[in-house]
């Protein structure tokens, strides 16, 4: 039932984010695989604390394409392919994949403490980046993004689960937001947006 309801939720989010898509850009004509969201006027910003406390934003990244995820660390199955396929993308990507940046932002700041995030995230890449904000902050972010999230019950209040929304969010090397990568589009796809956006920055 929590896989329909995601796989449901991300159809929705994608059209949804697709159709917007078409009332954003000027050409119909993109060079990436994901979802063009050049000149979006929401995911413009993101500021929250990492797991040592400290407020990062996307301009302490400046320089590198970043790739920011809301999820979880319990997550069965879409949190952790993300983060593998990131990883991998990187390691496809050579020399230039020190240029890329991945930001992990959890959705569960109840359960997903600092020591577990940290290594978490460290098994699939320890230069991955995690957040985690107060419920205040998670929202006021998650709105900024037009992220949806929400806790599942299970048979007892420890076992709840998130639905959340199934996709990564790309940006520049300025910090813009530029490509939304939906879950399931592959390391590939994945890799050549983010190829696109370095070869861009080389012009």
């Amino acid at each position: 039932m929590i896989k329909k309801r995601a796989l449901l939720l991300l159809g929705t989010l994608g059209l949804g984010l697709a159709l917007s898509g078409c009332d954003l850009y000027q050409s119909s004509k993109s060079s990436f695989k994901g979802v063009d969201l050049t000149g979006a006027k929401y995911a413009r910003e993101l500021q929250l604390p990492d797991i040592d406390g400290r407020s990062r934003s996307l301009s302490d990244f400046k320089g590198k394409v970043v790739v920011v995820f809301f999820g979880f660390t319990q997550c069965p199955d879409v949190c952790p392919t993300t983060m593998a396929e990131l990883s991998q993308v990187k390691k496809m990507l050579g020399k230039d994949g020190d240029k890329v940046q991945g930001v992990f932002v959890t959705v569960d700041p109840d359960r997903d403490t600092p020591e577990l995030l940290k290594a978490y995230l460290g098994s699939f890449d320890p230069s991955f980046v995690a957040l985690r904000g107060t419920p205040e902050q998670l929202k006021a972010a998650a709105q900024e993004f037009k992220v949806y999230y929400a806790k599942v019950p299970g048979k007892t209040p420890e076992t709840y689960t998130m639905d959340h929304t199934a996709a990564s969010f790309i940006f520049d090397t300025e910090g813009r937001i530029r490509v939304f990568s939906r879950y399931g589009s592959g390391a590939e796809a994945l890799s050549q947006d983010i190829m696109t956006l370095l070869a861009e920055a080389k012009r």
